[in-house]
């Protein structure tokens, strides 16, 4: 996905959407709280630029979804609704630790001795992808649902890389080790639209939406989620594409960030 192209849709998008959405007063709204659940799997490609190795100087990010699968060692994603009448609350919480390490030797000759160099190199990454925000529907009918939200976003990556570097040359030398860290802690204002679009006479299958814009500690950051979903009389299954974009600013260790991969997930009524 190229980025340029859809940041300069999401604003004029949101606008649309909120002025035809606007004169549509909200259906008769159930009374009472109602909840709503998700547990959902997103495995995203990651791509950005971050200052994090011994240097200090910026390196690029490009993580395949291959390799992401494969790095993770533990994850929760979920999200939580709860509304009554028009107004209500919705969060959604992503966590994931991911780990990696590589081990090479290379052997040289220098003044015809032999010396070996073993390097082991360990990288950790932590993040955690927070959002908070209340809601206002819009429209709720049995057609589409849509609902204004308005909130915070909280990004907390932890970039780790600790090295050990051992050689043959000299008598006795210790292991050379070290580490280095980077981490940005980043809040948002975030203005966005969710919802859903029932599809066929039976209004079994429908299109679930997401779309969000907002600054703060950052530049610029946005999101897309949008697929496709089948209703079930306790709750739907969903499949998404979710696209997450930051752009931080020039003070950060971390320049730029995009999360960029499919969803699948289950939805509970209660």
């Amino acid at each position: 996905m190229t980025p340029s192209l859809p940041r300069r849709l999401i604003a004029p998008a949101l606008a649309a959407a909120l002025g035809a959405a606007a004169p549509l007063a909200a259906q008769a709204q159930a009374s009472g709280w109602q909840f709503e659940a998700s547990l959902y799997g997103w495995f995203p490609a990651i791509s950005g630029t971050t200052a994090f190795v011994p240097s200090g100087s910026t390196h690029s990010i490009d993580v395949s979804m291959g390799d992401v699968i494969d790095a993770l060692k533990f994850t929760f994603q979920g999200n939580f609704e709860a509304r009554n009448g028009q107004w209500g609350l919705w969060t959604d919480l992503v966590y994931a630790d991911f780990g990696a390490s590589r081990q090479n030797s290379r052997n040289f000759t220098i003044n015809g001795n032999p010396v070996a160099f073993d390097a082991n190199l360990v990288l950790d990454v932590k993040s955690w992808i927070w959002t908070l925000a209340g809601q206002y529907t819009l429209k709720d009918d049995n057609e589409a649902r849509t609902d204004l939200l308005f909130g915070a976003r909280m990004l907390q990556m932890t970039n780790g890389l600790s090295w050990t570097l051992n050689t043959t040359a000299g008598a006795n030398l210790p292991p050379l080790t070290g580490s280095a860290e980077a981490k940005v802690t980043d809040w948002d204002a975030i203005v966005g639209l969710k919802g859903r679009v029932t599809l066929g006479a039976d209004r079994k299958w429908f299109v679930p939406y997401y779309v969000d814009i907002g600054a703060g500690e950052s530049k610029l950051t946005w999101q897309v989620n949008a697929g496709i979903g089948y209703q079930f009389d306790w709750g739907a299954l969903v499949a998404t594409w979710r696209y997450l974009d930051y752009d931080f600013k020039s003070s950060s260790k971390v320049q730029d960030l995009s999360f960029n991969g499919p969803t699948i997930g289950a939805i509970f009524k209660f």
